[in-house]
């Protein structure tokens, strides 16, 4: 089982550690630090502690504080223009996977002429070689769900086509990450069940992927098993440092998983549904339609045996059969309070599937290829309907 390990950001892991960024070799003089539209990093003093820690390090600061969950294109686009026009030779991302996601394109258009879809191989993007290197990224995440701060792509929505796509490129790896436990302790409680989420199903995924391989699944199980055992203590309870940072291990190891391994079409079925529907966070969409998802592929019988170990991961040792996952899976969505989750309740109508079908398999097609079962439009189509309330 071949693999190839390339992930060559640098990591600070831990409790406290935002206080050594000072202390590190950055890569450049002038940060743009890009934040969200929102309030907590100002508030929470998250901001503040950056900016100090950049100045004490000799660096200047200029903000662009305009990210939105499911970063827009005209976003970027702005941010990139925001880096040229104050001479900006770096980016700091400071928040979610929005704000690191946003970064990496911002990235690659500060340095880059034309739009950014000029740069986007899926969908109606023109495929062009992104000719000169996009800006250094120095990823501090306040959340535990993308990985993105040690990946090298970044998922975007054009609204005009309603695609939701990433721009990839190996020199989009951020250089130096920071995952503090202690910036996440702010985090609501169902947004830490939304992205903690996120985070399992990137190594669930990964570990069933057709690229699986012996690393990747090393990662992968114990992704699983950190997420499963404290996620619920983590929700219920976000001043627990330790499930903060057991959850904060398993997605970080989640964006090793996505280096070693790779996305299936959960994901793309997922953000086909944002794509159309903005506001609809990212893993919500993803806890939506997982039970329907994974029953599909083992009804297929797609990997049983790794159901079963997955199972086992996730709580039920005496695991046996692959169905055990899903009461694995049923189980920890439960004991996060998130299994109320409806499409419904974000607009989402079933006349929509068809479409959105066709818009998983054109934006984000290319993690089709990951799946061992090969899914045809009728059985997107079919598993949107299953997951449907």
């Amino acid at each position: 089982m071949p693999f190839q390990m390339f992930v060559p950001t640098k990591a600070l892991f831990g409790q406290g550690q935002l206080n050594n960024l000072h202390a590190q070799a950055l890569p450049g003089k002038k940060a743009l630090i890009i934040v969200s539209n929102g309030k907590s990093v100002k508030v929470n003093g998250y901001l503040d502690r950056t900016e100090k820690e950049l100045h004490l390090a000799g660096v200047e600061t200029v903000l662009f504080d305009e990210v939105e969950a499911n970063p827009l294109k005209p976003t970027v686009m702005r941010g990139g223009q925001a880096a040229r026009d104050n001479a900006c030779d770096f980016l700091v991302a400071l928040g979610g996977g929005s704000c690191i996601d946003a970064a990496k394109a911002i990235a690659v258009v500060a340095t880059n002429d034309g739009d950014l879809w000029d740069y986007i191989s899926q969908g109606t993007g023109k495929g062009k070689p992104i000719a000169n290197k996009p800006l250094p990224i120095v990823a501090i995440t306040t959340t535990a769900g993308t990985g993105s701060e040690t990946d090298m792509g970044g998922v975007i929505t054009n609204e005009e086509t309603n695609e939701k796509t990433p721009v990839k490129s190996p020199d989009l790896f951020p250089v130096l990450a920071v995952i503090d436990p202690e910036l996440m302790a702010t985090v609501p409680p169902k947004f830490t069940a939304y992205q903690g989420f996120d985070a399992l199903f990137h190594n669930i995924e990964g570990y069933l992927s057709k690229k699986a391989n012996l690393m990747s699944e090393m990662v992968a199980l114990e992704a699983i098993k950190q997420i499963s055992a404290y996620l619920p203590e983590a929700v219920h309870n976000g001043s627990n440092m330790t499930a903060r940072e057991r959850v904060a291990f398993g997605n970080y190891l989640g964006g090793i998983e996505m280096c070693l391994s790779g996305n299936m079409s959960e994901h793309s079925l997922e953000h086909a549904l944002s794509a159309y529907h903005q506001e609809l966070p990212h893993g919500a969409g993803l806890i939506m339609l997982s039970k329907a998802y994974f029953a599909f592929m083992i009804d297929h019988h797609a990997c049983d045996d790794r159901f079963i170990c997955m199972a086992q991961k996730m709580g039920i040792p005496d695991a046996s059969e692959p169905a055990d996952f899903l009461k694995a899976l049923e189980n920890l969505i439960e004991h996060c309070g998130v299994n109320e989750l409806k499409m419904s309740d974000y607009g989402i109508q079933p006349d929509e599937f068809p479409k959105m079908a066709e818009n998983a398999k054109n934006a984000m097609g290319m993690l089709f290829a990951n799946d061992r079962i090969a899914l045809s439009i009728d059985d997107c189509i079919a598993i949107f309907k299953a997951a449907y309330r």
